[in-house]
């Protein structure tokens, strides 16, 4: 299983949006080191929701339930989707703020390349945050 991390505005579309629709095909990436990250993706992986801009933090945990296809809001064959289904909400969610303050998250995707909205995270570091947000 691989971990991974997928940016939202919640003024745009938030978790709690996401958790009634029960599922999405996350799409609008334009950049193509997201789109190879959604790429490599794979069914069951574990994916955490962060909202961007408004909240700065991690606020819970999806799952890959669709492996990339064609993006349908371009016609651009060059941009893809995944589907995504919520798995749960993290006890205690997990700013931005505390992740730069920890050091065992020193060297995570989502500080180191800040402007992607789909980033791998490593087993390490998907433990760690599951610690700092008291979930299990």
């Amino acid at each position: 299983m691989n971990y991974w991390l997928v940016k939202s505005e919640p003024t745009a579309y938030s978790w709690d949006q996401f958790v009634k629709e029960g599922k999405t095909f996350w799409s609008g990436v334009r950049n193509y080191q997201a789109r190879n990250n959604m790429k490599s993706m794979s069914l069951g992986d574990r994916v955490f929701f962060y909202h961007s801009n408004v909240g700065l933090e991690i606020v819970g945990i999806a799952t890959v339930t669709g492996e990339f296809y064609q993006d349908p809001t371009t016609d651009e064959d060059r941009w893809v989707v995944v589907d995504l289904s919520p798995l749960k909400p993290l006890n205690q969610p997990v700013s931005l703020s505390t992740i730069k303050k920890e050091p065992r998250l020193s060297n995570i995707a989502l500080v180191k390349f800040g402007r992607l909205s789909v980033v791998p995270i490593t087993e390490e570091e998907y433990s760690v945050i599951m610690e700092l947000a008291n979930t299990k």
